[in-house]
This record gives structure tokens, C-alpha cells and sequence, in this order.
């Protein structure tokens, strides 16, 4: 969802970066860049341990999920990348099973889907959060191909996160990169192919 159907990762940057700062944290712009595509829980677990924090890993994810809550309801608008609506029509006329699969949070992943009104385009929407490991683990990915009904094989994956292409991979299936205006290339490489507009996507399917 984040950084593929809508433009949301400068955000959540920015709130990320925000809560490192009120927490003393010198974290380089390089080493942030690590944690893209993986859950909240998991960012700040392995913050922890590395740092040495006192704070317990549950405040600083519930202190994370406010921030975000509360800074993307106050959005005027969620911005929704180009091409993506006219994708999902064609897909939902076609009878394409499709679902959402993302590391947010349950509460997150609604409001965002709601406010952008993608919501009605999708079979499943799943969190990390309800089936346990996080990404680059495959277990969201799967979970979502069997509630489908769909063999992983069969499934394409569009990420736009090193964690999530492998992910995808993980699972055995085949997966797509998303290169946004605010995407690292060199997060892509491993992908089965880049896009760069979802135009393309159409063309690639």
C-alpha cells in the first residue's frame, strides 16, 4: 500500500524521523532507508536492542501508530499515485482477484483505504500485524494468496521496498517494482521487472 498505491512514505519519514529525534536518536538517512517495507514492531525492536533504549518496544510502536493516525487524518488528501485507480477498474472488470498486503497497521491500512476510496477495489486486505512475521518473511504474502484462493505461483506481487520484493520472493512469487519519484533504485534490483508509471504494468502483465 504505502509507496505503491498511495504516495505515503515521505509521511511516514518524516514521522519516523520525528520520533528518533524526541528519542535522542542519531539514525543516518541510509540506515532508515533499511527499515522501508517492514513493520512498525520490527523497525523499533531491532532499534532497541541496537541502541539500548529503556523505552519497551510496545510504547514506541503505539506512539508511532497515534503520530500516524493522527497526522494522516488531518491530511487534507491522501495523494494516490498516477494510473493507479484506472489500473484497479480494469483489474475488478476483468474479475482479477486483488488484495492489499501491507506492513501498517489494521487501523492505518483502513484509514487509508477508506479516505482514498480503494477500498471497494480489493478481495482481501491483510496487515503484517494479523499474521505475525514481518517482512522480508513471506508469511503476509502467503496468508493473502490463500485467503484468495489463489496458488502463490500465480500471484504478482507490486512492491515498492527491498524487504517487500523479497518478500514476494520468499513466497515464490513473481513480483514487480514500483519506481516512484521517491524510490531507491538500487532497492529494485532484484525484482522480476521495474515500472515506473502502472500504465506499464498493464503492459507487463
Amino acid at each position: 500500500m504505502d509507496g505503491t498505491l498511495v504516495d505515503t512514505e515521505p509521511f511516514n519519514t518524516e514521522i519516523e524521523r520525528r520520533q528518533f529525534d524526541q528519542n535522542n536518536l542519531t539514525i543516518s538517512e541510509e540506515e532508515h532507508k533499511k527499515y522501508l517495507g517492514t513493520a512498525s514492531e520490527a523497525m523499533w525492536r531491532d532499534i532497541v536492542e541496537r541502541y539500548g533504549l529503556s523505552k519497551p518496544v510496545s510504547q514506541l510502536v503505539e506512539e508511532n501508530h497515534a503520530e500516524c493516525v493522527a497526522y494522516f487524518s488531518e491530511l487534507k488528501e491522501i495523494p494516490v499515485m498516477p494510473g493507479v485507480i484506472d489500473l484497479l477498474e480494469k483489474l475488478w472488470q476483468q474479475g482479477v482477484p486483488t488484495a492489499v498486503a501491507s506492513s501498517s497497521t489494521p487501523e492505518m491500512i483502513d484509514l487509508i483505504l477508506t479516505r482514498t476510496q480503494l477500498k471497494k477495489y480489493f478481495n482481501v486486505i491483510l496487515s503484517t500485524q494479523e499474521v505475525g512475521k514481518s517482512k522480508p518473511a513471506p508469511d503476509v504474502f502467503l496468508t493473502t494468496a490463500q485467503k484468495l484462493g489463489v496458488d502463490p505461483s500465480k500471484c504478482l506481487v507490486i512492491e515498492d521496498s527491498k524487504n517487500g520484493i523479497a518478500a514476494a520472493q520468499n513466497a515464490g512469487m513473481t513480483c514487480v517494482a514500483f519506481q516512484s519519484e521517491n524510490s531507491d533504485p538500487s532497492n529494485h534490483t532484484e525484482a522480476d521487472a521495474v515500472i515506473r508509471n502502472f500504465k506499464q504494468l498493464l503492459a507487463v502483465i
